[in-house]
């Protein structure tokens, strides 16, 4: 007998029936598969988001970066000085003033990210495949939405 399933406490209910915990397990199973695929490339999802995050604009303060992406300033210098040395990204001086840097994505940045551009939708696929087309689409919407304007 399974008490969760059988009870009408809320207290009780299976661990699956709450939504935060499945959105958190789908996050484990994405970062796991993106890593996976990246893996060849010495790049992992973290850099992989912070490039992807550079291609949109012209170039972000290391507190910017931080504050966009939710990621620890600390854990941002590292991700930079990975993706400087691999050539993706450059710190210039920010324009109006001298003692900040900006980071900027590379010519090879952007060429990682076109040639990494299908693995990254061949993972999102693997994830979402037992939805339809419309399905996907309903749930890209549903995530952008819970996720708030400018909150990821």
């Amino acid at each position: 007998m399974n008490l969760a399933m059988d009870s009408d406490e809320p207290w009780m209910r299976s661990l699956h029936s709450d939504t935060g915990y499945l959105l958190y397990r789908l996050g484990l199973r994405s970062g796991q598969l993106f890593n996976a695929a990246l893996q060849e490339s010495g790049v992992r999802l973290r850099h992989y988001a912070l490039l992807r995050y550079l291609a949109t604009v012209e170039g972000a303060l290391q507190r910017e970066l931080s504050t966009s992406l939710g990621y620890d300033p600390s854990a941002i210098v590292s991700l930079v000085d990975d993706l400087e040395r691999l050539g993706f990204v450059e710190r210039r001086p920010a324009p109006g003033d001298r003692r900040s840097r900006i980071v900027v994505l590379t010519a090879a940045g952007g060429a990682f990210l076109r040639d990494t551009d299908k693995t990254s939708r061949g993972v999102t696929d693997e994830l979402a495949e037992p939805l339809t087309a419309d399905e996907r689409k309903v749930l890209h919407g549903l995530l952008l939405r819970m996720a708030g304007e400018g909150s990821l």
